[in-house]
């Protein structure tokens, strides 16, 4: 009896000792799992390009295997700049000159530095890091400032390329009107910034004042002289300008600050992520003026949905599978 019991021991230890060494594992960790990143909360602003490039950054990192949360078209600039300061978005993109112009506003900065492209990042990266813990990215070479275009065939036939060659239209009594926001009439560094610099004066009956800034409202009346106008404030990047064969006017004096945009994020981010800035920053590179605008117009024209742009543009130049 002693014997059979002996044995059945050794033969219940041998199980147990197979049942810890052995088994399907399922209960072992598994060591080759890829540790969690984010989540990642990404905003934009409202317009068709914020959530066109707020989707770009979104499709590299989700490629990368963060979790992106999506708060794509958050606000207006104001309401998506908060949303980041708050901690209720990591990340959204921003242009350089809105760091100058609108969130240190009363800051004294010198305005050649709006000028320069170079200068106007580098002043905008010092000056959230240093009061926000908001660092940005380094920023795409497209500008996405405020512009004037003219149909093609006008520009052409009057020999205008530049806000100076249009400013000598106008003091010669060339027939113009111009569609563009309240804002746009306004703003001392928009429209009133160009007749001061240019030397020309607009009168109240050559604008045509529109409520919102849609510039694809604007860029059509201008395309298809809808009231006789003849031009168009536009932004640099806007899908409509290619598409409605507009030509937009150089700005030799630079007027205008420059509106490069960037990936920004919240610091504590970046911290904790650091090879964010390695992923974005080659995609920022690439998105000149005629990128943008291609993106833009497959939107604003065409009907096609920001995010499946994104990432279709993002496919096709390798940065993602």
């Amino acid at each position: 009896m002693r014997k059979y019991l002996s044995m059945a021991l050794v033969l219940m230890l041998a199980g147990l000792l197979l049942a810890g060494c052995g088994g399907d594992g399922a209960d072992e960790p598994d060591d080759g799992a890829a540790e969690p990143k984010g989540p990642i909360t990404i905003g934009s602003k409202i317009d068709v390009e914020g959530p066109v490039l707020g989707y770009l950054m979104a499709g590299v990192l989700e490629d990368a295997g963060f979790d992106v949360v999506d708060r794509m078209r958050t606000g207006a600039t104001d309401v998506v700049r908060q949303a980041l300061l708050a901690g209720e978005i990591d990340a959204y993109p921003e242009y350089t000159a809105n760091a100058l112009t609108v969130f240190y506003a009363d800051e004294q900065i010198d305005p050649a530095i709006l000028q320069d492209a170079v200068a106007t990042f580098e002043e905008a990266a010092r000056l959230d890091l240093a009061n926000e813990n908001i660092i940005w990215l380094a920023p795409a070479p497209a500008n996405n400032t405020w512009a004037i275009a003219v149909p093609r065939e006008f520009a052409e036939g009057n020999a205008i390329r530049t806000l100076e060659d249009w400013a000598m239209y106008i003091n010669d009594g060339g027939d113009v009107k111009v569609a563009g926001s309240q804002e746009f009439f306004d703003r001392d560094d928009a429209m009133p910034g160009f007749e001061e610099a240019y030397g020309f004066s607009l009168s109240a009956d050559q604008k045509v004042s529109l409520a919102t800034g849609d510039t694809a409202v604007t860029a059509k009346a201008a395309a298809e002289g809808t009231d006789g106008v003849n031009a168009a404030m536009v932004y640099g990047t806007d899908g409509t300008i290619a598409a409605l064969d507009l030509f937009v006017l150089d700005d030799p004096l630079g007027v205008q600050p420059i509106y490069q945009p960037s990936a920004i994020f919240r610091g504590e981010v970046i911290d904790e992520y650091p090879e964010i800035v390695d992923l974005l920053e080659p995609v920022f590179a690439m998105l000149d003026l005629e990128t943008l605008q291609t993106m833009n117009a497959q939107v604003a024209l065409e009907g096609q949905d920001a995010q499946e742009v994104a990432l279709s543009w993002l496919r096709a130049e390798g940065f993602i599978e």
